[in-house]
Order: structure tokens, then sequence, then C-alpha cells
């Protein structure tokens, strides 16, 4: 990943509102969310959803799709993947251990779930 686009990416991010539809489009993976439920969800006029929305699109951050009359909007994960890795590539100049805390604080909110088998 270039310099540019981890800025364009982090630059739509460091705005609250761009920053809770990311974090809700996340939360409802893989199947996303139309435009006017994010809306709805995080009380946001459509207008100026719709332009939040276009900043996260053009940032690559998030996906859009027209199903029927409606635009589904999903988080685009691999690209949020490369930002964070772009931003850890080089961490702490080749010494892993002083970032193994940060990694290892990552693993818990990524387990998969445990089913139990059937007897």
């Amino acid at each position: 990943m270039e310099s540019e686009n981890a800025i364009l990416a982090l630059a739509a991010l460091a705005q609250s509102t761009r920053l809770d539809v990311f974090r809700l489009l996340v939360r409802h993976e893989p199947d996303g969310l139309a435009a006017g439920n994010v809306a709805g969800l995080l009380a946001v006029p459509q207008n100026t959803m719709s332009s939040h929305l276009a900043i996260l699109t053009r940032a690559g951050l998030v996906s859009p799709k027209r199903t029927g009359r409606s635009i589904v909007y999903r988080a685009n994960l691999a690209r949020f993947q490369q930002v964070i890795l772009f931003m850890l590539k080089d961490c702490c100049d080749g010494k892993p251990e002083i970032c193994a805390p940060l990694i290892d604080s990552l693993t818990p909110c990524c387990q998969p779930i445990k089913r139990k088998a059937k007897a």
C-alpha cells in the first residue's frame, strides 16, 4: 500500500460519524446494510449519510452494491487490513517482541466460536 492510500483511508476514518459507520458495517458483515438503515441506526439525515458513505467508498473502506432499489454497503475488511498492516509493517524496527502485546490484544476478539460436537 502506498502512503497516499493509507492517508486517504485514515482521513476518512478521522471523523466521528464515518468511524461509527465503518464500525457499524463491520458488525453487520457479511450481509452489510442498506444506506437508509445505516442513516436510521446512526440517526443521521440520509443526504448527510450519503456524503459520508461516498467518502468511505472513495477511500476503499466500504463497498456499495445495488440490490433492487437499495444500495447495500459492506465494510471492506481486506482494505482495512492493508491499512493496518501498512501502519505496522516496520513495527518496532525489526524487534517483534515489542509489538507482540499489540498483536496479542487483537487475538481474543477474533477467535472462532467453538461449537459443541453433535452426539
